[in-house]
């Protein structure tokens, strides 16, 4: 499956790439953040919350450590999320989550909202042709740590 992109007027517009059982849907780049929800309305904060503790499902905590249950759990390789919706905005969160190397290049972490087979790498059979998280997780975690202000 190819990627396929085109300029518009408020940036860049790119395919995402669909969830189990999510329909394939576009999104657009403005700056350094992705202003609309990837679906319809916004997430929900105790399920973001939920998911970011979850170290099968999201992996955050196993690189972030923030106000998250289980602190001895938490790693040390990316910024600590305390207070990260007073420093990013909705958007800003987004993109980091959906694709962080369009920032970081470099960057160890994954692009949460992109099928890895596209990107040319491995991916175990369970991964397969299929994002990490979908759009609605996405939001949900995006309404979540939005609300972390201090």
């Amino acid at each position: 499956m190819m990627r396929t992109a085109c300029l518009a007027v408020a940036g860049l517009l790119l395919a995402a790439s669909p969830g189990a059982g999510e329909e394939a849907g576009s999104y657009v780049v403005t700056g350094d953040a992705i202003i609309e929800p990837l679906v319809g309305g916004k997430g929900d904060p105790a399920r973001g919350a939920a998911l970011i503790s979850d170290r099968q499902r999201s992996l955050c905590t196993l690189c972030h450590s923030g106000p998250f249950p289980d602190a001895h759990l938490h790693g040390t390789l990316a910024p600590d999320l305390t207070g990260v919706g007073a420093r990013l905005s909705e958007g800003q969160i987004r993109l980091r989550l959906v694709d962080m190397k369009r920032l970081a290049p470099n960057t160890i972490m994954p692009s949460y909202y992109r099928v890895a087979e596209e990107e040319g790498r491995r991916v175990a059979t369970a991964w397969r042709s299929k994002p990490i998280l979908t759009g609605e997780d996405i939001e949900d975690i995006v309404a979540y740590l939005t609300t972390l202000k201090g």
